[in-house]
């Protein structure tokens, strides 16, 4: 795989108003107050109120327009790679543009959805564009309310989310500069395909089908978190040995940093042992934003840039899991 000279350009943020302790949680699923904190690890989360998946989008793409010294007219093409979409039709990469500026026009907006690893498969796809010269500074970002599709009778997975939207802006790597993506991957597992899942909304389940038999179940959030985990286990070590580039060879002692989708603190820490991946490589951060579907490695990407835990030359991997199941990789020079 040849090298891409794309770099990250800017990154902002946004994180609802609302802000959930571990506590108000225990109260929703019914347990003693200390089961959410002691499962989950995060002792904070925020839930929309009254934003949506485009107004939250378009915060974060501001800040990170600001944060790359660019404006909107700059910006060649605009992507939201997400998991949950703010309605049906249109794309939502075309409503956070028209929140953005409802005057301009012209920019193309197109969505990409591979659930959890959104970004990481778009940056990827994305940076071909760029280094071919077909696009030159691409607006991306995440916007997830997981919030309005929990099941709190799902209480180990109901308990693990977050909302929020987190945006890159990406370009073509200055002469001068080191940025590059070396190496990346995606492989997905079918006989993982209904282990994370939301049934309703599409052709198969519509609610027009339904009139007064609708069943709410398939309308809410479904998972097996053992199963995921289990699949994930067998199949990870494998995986990161093929996402290592050959040219130059590199090792998981090269990392700076790991990057992880902020599943659970727990399958993060059974992953991070299986992996041999050491507690100053690997970036756990989601305490105060909980696992925010595909905005997760973003925000990771966000908050290591906001603490000075990688600077420009340091080479980085994203790594996540994702409904399908699907598994993502990228390894990059920042």
């Amino acid at each position: 795989m040849k090298p891409r000279r794309v770099q990250i350009m800017g990154v902002g943020r946004y994180l609802p108003k609302r802000k959930v302790t571990a506590e108000e949680i225990d109260h929703l699923i019914g347990e003693k107050t200390g089961w959410t904190r002691r499962k989950t690890g995060v002792t904070i989360r925020h839930f929309v109120d009254d934003e949506t998946n485009s107004q939250m989008g378009a915060q974060a793409a501001k800040e990170a327009l600001r944060d790359a010294g660019l404006s909107l007219s700059d910006i060649d093409c605009i992507v939201c790679a997400s998991g949950t979409m703010e309605q049906a039709i249109p794309c939502t990469a075309s409503l956070i543009y028209r929140e953005l500026d409802s005057t301009h026009q012209g920019i193309p907006a197109f969505d990409i959805n591979a659930t959890c690893i959104s970004f990481v498969a778009a940056f990827d796809h994305l940076s071909y564009l760029i280094d071919c010269g077909r696009y030159h500074h691409i607006l991306l970002i995440s916007s997830e309310i997981a919030s309005i599709g929990l099941n709190w009778k799902q209480k180990e997975s109901s308990a693990l989310f977050g909302d929020g939207a987190v945006a890159v802006v990406i370009g073509p790597t200055p002469e001068n500069e080191p940025s590059q993506i070396l190496s990346s991957r995606m492989e997905t597992y079918t006989q993982g395909a209904h282990l994370s899942e939301i049934r309703g909304g599409g052709t198969k389940k519509h609610p027009r089908k339904y009139e007064d038999s609708l069943n709410l179940g398939d309308f809410l959030f479904d998972m097996d978190g053992e199963a995921i985990y289990r699949l994930s286990a067998r199949v990870l070590p494998s995986f990161l040995e093929r996402l290592y580039p050959k040219e130059p060879a590199i090792t998981l002692d090269d990392i700076k940093l790991v990057i992880p989708h902020q599943a659970s603190m727990m399958a993060m820490r059974l992953i991070q042992r299986r992996l041999r991946i050491k507690n100053n490589q690997m970036f756990i951060y989601s305490k105060q934003t909980g696992n925010m579907i595909s905005a997760s490695i973003p925000l990771g990407i966000y908050e290591a840039k906001k603490q000075q835990k990688i600077e420009r030359g340091d080479l980085v991997m994203l790594l996540g899991t994702a409904a399908g199941l699907s598994i993502g990789g990228m390894i990059f020079v920042y």
